[in-house]
């Protein structure tokens, strides 16, 4: 199975990339945000939320050392924005969550991806939501591979979507 690439880039040239899931709001962002759920398919997180930081492991690539997070806002149940890393290239990353009556959009947003990673960010963020997906739905994450479907398999999409963002510069 190779999965199909979802992404597109907003006005503002954000890459965005959604899914639908069945199950309520709340039950969804549970998913994105209790550790325990988060880590079936992304990683789990520690530390004290209050704090506008944790650290997040990222189970699914096998990582050994947790990574910094900064949460730049917080409104339960829709909107989640984060800053992964702490470094001048970190990545802002907001997530959406909409109500659909019996189902749940997730919208995730890359703000200002630098061009020349879309070919690696792009499918990165389709494994990571069809991996939300794959755990929500009662399917294995794990069954999902990366180097097959993903990356490079989406690469020249993500690559044109960059040479949008350069003709944008």
């Amino acid at each position: 199975m190779t999965a199909q690439p979802t992404g597109r880039l907003d006005p503002e040239g954000h890459l965005v990339l959604s899914r639908t899931l069945q199950g309520p709001l709340e039950e969804l962002w549970a998913a994105v945000t209790d550790p325990g759920r988060l880590g079936r398919w992304y990683g789990t997180w520690s530390g004290d939320p209050s704090s506008g930081r944790v650290e997040v492991l990222m189970t699914a690539e096998g990582a050994d050392q947790p990574e910094p997070v900064l949460l730049r806002r917080c409104e339960p149940p829709r909107h989640l924005a984060v800053t992964l890393g702490t470094t001048a290239d970190a990545w802002r990353v907001d997530l959406d969550l909409e109500d659909g009556g019996g189902t749940t959009e997730v919208r995730l947003t890359h703000r200002y991806p630098a061009a020349g990673e879309l070919d690696s960010v792009g499918p990165g963020w389709e494994y990571y939501l069809d991996r939300l997906v794959a755990a929500e739905s009662g399917r294995d994450p794990d069954e999902l591979d990366f180097a097959r479907d993903y990356h490079p398999a989406m690469a020249e999409y993500y690559r044109a979507l960059a040479d949008v963002l350069h003709s944008r510069g």
